[in-house]
């Protein structure tokens, strides 16, 4: 039976005033009957709009209907044949952006809720299905990955499936890339992405953790020394910006990246981290963005009353509007149209951070209103922990290390948006060394693409 309902079966999750003081995951997840009922308001367009707006092209209509039909691990492996990471992409990927907005559902009430159908369905295959992947034979080619995050992992489990021995360079101490060190785990459980990264290994994927490509060992010495005839680069934007701002250099000043990493990878919230990390009485987080809601949504968790301030308004933001949402709704508060200018501090810490109140311009030829200062309007907000989230770019180390290799003014490898080739011969790139900062399902496509393009870079030399 077709449900015509408007709305989007709600999603389970934690009260506000609970998930607030824990960091188990907020979105408990569909039922059975919630997916199928779910599932039921799909109508199958014959145009298919919906896979047009996934980048690594899920048959879409094709997992739902089995959804529809209680044929749940089927939905799985139609989803498994285009994206290596179902289980991270149903909780992490900004649907409302890309399949749901295509969705026709939407024109009228709300689209159908694919990414909590793709959550449901990996979360009942994890459940219910425990036999590992079976390893593809060899065929004798040797290809390195480097870094861990989603696009070298997608671009790995697709070579790995085509035969290819595999192996990942990760710098950090543990595999996941941005999954381990950046989303919290109340987003997205490291539970999840291990197995992921257990189910790579069971294909025959060798990683190899505390390697720094371009310190430890050079591009060239992989292919020259070590064998590898092609080599993807993933390494992600892990180099925080920071506004340059008087006061920046006290104690309690956080990028963003080093804040999560440390709750997240180490687990410095727990009382018997080896990581410290100051649990602040209040904190001020710089940015609009998802990593700015996590960092905000941590530090609320840590005990502290949390300010978010941004120089534009909340019709601007960046995040996700379910981030937003989440965060409002435990507790975070938001100052709009206020941009930082210096942090006041007290024997060597933070105290305050004074901001120069903003308003937004007249549209400019994009239609983008941009913020300029109100003349001698200043507030100043009391904290003791200031945390700066405004972006990322990647770090220059293996540029500096690699000889031709043809990167961007701002650090990005530039690479063929098709292919991933970069100017050296045999080596590709994706995700956010090539972008900057995006989303996983963006960095996954990228993955798969340049896999696509080292395949037949190899058959053509094996000719």
């Amino acid at each position: 039976m077709p449900n015509m309902s408007l709305e989007k079966n709600k999603m389970p999750s934690q009260e506000p005033d609970v998930r607030n003081k824990n960091f188990d995951e907020v979105a408990l997840g569909y039922t059975a009957e919630m997916a199928i009922d779910e599932a039921n308001r799909c109508l199958h367009c014959k145009h298919r709009p919906c896979v047009s707006g996934c980048p690594v092209q899920v048959d879409i209509p094709e997992f739902i209907e089995e959804v529809k039909n209680g044929r749940f691990e089927e939905a799985y492996q139609i989803i498994s044949r285009s994206s290596s990471l179902p289980a991270v992409c149903g909780r992490v990927c900004p649907q409302e952006s890309q399949c749901e907005q295509k969705c026709v559902r939407g024109i009228k009430g709300e689209p159908v809720a694919i990414g909590r159908l793709e959550r449901f369905v990996a979360d009942y295959h994890n459940a219910n299905f425990k036999d590992a992947p079976v390893k593809p034979a060899s065929n004798g080619h040797k290809v390195a990955i480097i870094g861990s995050g989603p696009s070298g992992l997608a671009c790995a489990g697709d070579l790995a499936k085509k035969g290819y021995d595999v192996t990942i360079y990760e710098a950090l101490h543990l595999a996941g890339g941005v999954l381990a060190y950046g989303i919290p785990e109340f987003r997205l459980p490291k539970s999840i992405v291990q197995k992921e990264i257990d189910g790579l290994k069971a294909l025959g994927v060798k990683v190899e953790t505390n390697v720094v490509i371009g310190k430890t060992i050079s591009i060239d010495e992989l292919k020259d020394e070590f064998g590898y005839e092609t080599v993807f680069i993933g390494s992600g934007a892990g180099l925080p910006k920071f506004m340059n701002i008087p006061g920046e250099n006290l104690n309690g000043v956080y990028s963003a990246n080093e804040f999560l990493t440390r709750i997240n990878l180490m687990k410095a919230y727990l009382g018997d981290s080896k990581t410290p990390i100051m649990r602040p009485k209040s904190a001020v987080i710089v940015g609009g963005g998802n990593v700015a809601m996590d960092a905000a949504r941590c530090a609320k968790r840590l005990g502290a009353d949390v300010t978010i301030v941004y120089r534009r308004t909340k019709e601007e933001l960046p995040a996700r509007a379910e981030e937003v949402e989440h965060a409002e709704e435990e507790g975070i508060k938001f100052a709009f149209l206020n941009n930082p200018v210096e942090v006041i501090g007290e024997n060597g810490w933070v105290k305050s951070v004074k901001c120069q109140q903003m308003e937004l311009s007249e549209p400019d030829e994009s239609g983008r209103r941009r913020p300029v200062a109100v003349e001698g309007a200043f507030n100043e907000i009391e904290c003791d922990c200031m945390i700066m989230s405004i972006g990322t770019s990647p770090n220059p180390l293996i540029k500096s290390t690699t000889e031709g290799l043809d990167t961007q003014k701002w650090g990005g490898i530039i690479a063929d948006e098709e292919t991933g080739l970069t100017s050296r011969e045999g080596v590709y790139a994706g995700g956010d060394a090539v972008t900057g900062a995006a989303t996983v399902i963006l960095a996954m496509g990228a993955g798969k693409a340049a896999a696509k393009a080292m395949d037949e870079y190899m058959q053509n030399r094996a000719k």
